[in-house]
């Protein structure tokens, strides 16, 4: 029995090392950003490709009032509920105090400035696909948003998903920042598969999860239950949208479907965001949609 306890206790001891290893932050090398320079203008193009605002602003937040990002929407899932939090640039209670690497690693590794996993209800799994350059120019360009003292709310969530570490192990396991549609691709529909795999992260939504809350990837942009439990993410791959790439263009652009019905929830903020783009822009993700295998 002796022998059996130290037995176990040593393999208790060896697997938590490996645990606490596997699941230690990952950040950027320290030399990412080396010799790069961030410009707000630019900035300014790719805050509304990814959307910050859709998530940050306030609830109810609307016109400029969207650019003070106070924080506080509420995101429910099988999880737990996630509240949004302050990321505007007041520095005690949001990001006024932020390195480039610290906004780097938040939105493209989940790691907060003191090494702490974020949950992934922020689309890192999306972001991490983002150019260096546009995250320098998303950093200058939040520089420029006003502050606010609203102090971020915590969220929602019971153990065992309370446990921060176990999202390390999360990321092993369901972390892949590859693109998903591979193969031969025009410019157009290269520019854009940037902007709906990395930063519109359009497969957060449009994706069906495993039962750990990951991308199920086979079944890309195939539709998935809303988080909210009311209705459906639609399947936005040829085999369900039938649309051409001008109506596609057009959707994104005004929020009306070619038979007249208008975007309705989240999907509303989404074009708001997407009419903000060049054309070419919305061209681009309509190209990268009619590219995509069809999924029933």
């Amino acid at each position: 029995m002796r022998r059996l306890f130290l037995f176990m206790l040593v393999a208790a001891v060896l697997g938590a090392g490996v645990f606490w290893s596997v699941t230690r932050p990952d950040p950027l090398p320290a030399d990412h950003f080396a010799g790069l320079t961030g410009d707000a203008v630019r900035g300014g193009s790719v805050f509304h490709a990814t959307g910050c605002a859709s998530c940050h602003a306030a609830p109810g937040a609307v016109g400029e009032a969207k650019l003070v990002l106070a924080g506080g929407q509420a995101f429910p899932s099988d999880f737990g509920t996630f509240l949004a939090p302050n990321i505007s640039t007041d520095p005690a209670q949001g990001i006024g105090n932020w390195s480039l690497p610290d906004l780097a690693n938040a939105i493209q590794r989940g790691i907060s400035p003191g090494g702490a996993h974020y949950y992934p209800a922020l689309p890192y799994w999306s972001y991490a696909r983002m150019q260096p350059q546009d995250v320098v120019d998303l950093y200058a360009f939040l520089q420029t948003l006003p502050a606010d003292a609203t102090p971020s709310q915590p969220h929602q969530v019971g153990f065992p998903f309370s446990i921060r570490r176990l999202v390390g192990g999360w990321k092993v396991l369901n972390t892949d920042r590859d693109f998903v549609l591979q193969g031969d691709l025009t410019e157009a529909e290269t520019r854009g598969r940037y902007i709906a795999e990395a930063m519109a992260h359009c497969g957060e939504c449009h994706t069906p999860r495993n039962a750990l809350g990951g991308l199920d990837t086979s079944r890309w942009m195939a539709g998935a239950p809303n988080p909210s439990g009311r209705g459906t993410i639609p399947n936005i791959t040829p085999a369900k949208l039938d649309w051409s790439e001008g109506e596609i263009v057009q959707y994104l652009t005004s929020g009306f479907t070619p038979d007249y019905d208008s975007a309705g929830g989240h999907m509303v903020a989404v074009i708001e965001n997407m009419a903000l783009l060049p054309e070419s822009d919305r061209a681009a993700v309509a190209a990268y949609l009619k590219k995509l295998p069809a999924v029933e």
